[in-house]
């Protein structure tokens, strides 16, 4: 049974909760960086330091890749929200199930395709 189209309040609701997560994930992200630079900023004494800084800056920066990712799925799902495509799957067009969206509103995709796409992922 399909559900009824969000009203003016649920939008808001999971705007608010798109903006909550994209403002911690950018918080986060600008700790990072600053923690990288920081580390540049302090002089390494010997080669064992250097490489152990130079390897600790690299990781943390590298923590990143899935939250950038995650960032675009942010945005993507705001688009989707004023364009009124939120909620439905953009593989298969079937909505996806409230309680998926509730848990992680950025999702792109149903739980079946998203199954789909990880199995793929998988075979490669």
């Amino acid at each position: 049974m399909p559900r009824k189209p969000m009203n003016k309040k649920d939008k808001d609701e999971f705007r608010k909760k798109l903006a909550d997560k994209k403002e911690q994930i950018i918080r986060k992200l600008t700790d990072k960086i600053t923690e990288s630079k920081d580390m540049d900023s302090n002089v390494a004494q010997d080669m064992v330091d250097k490489a152990e800084t130079s390897y600790t800056k690299e990781f943390l920066l590298s923590l990143s890749d899935g939250e950038r990712k995650q960032l675009l799925q942010i945005d993507e799902a705001l688009k989707r929200l004023e364009h009124g495509e939120f909620g439905v799957c953009q593989s298969c067009q079937k909505e996806i199930g409230l309680k998926r969206i509730a848990v992680i509103p950025w999702t792109p995709f149903c739980i079946d395709c998203q199954e789909k796409q990880e199995e793929e992922l998988k075979a490669q």
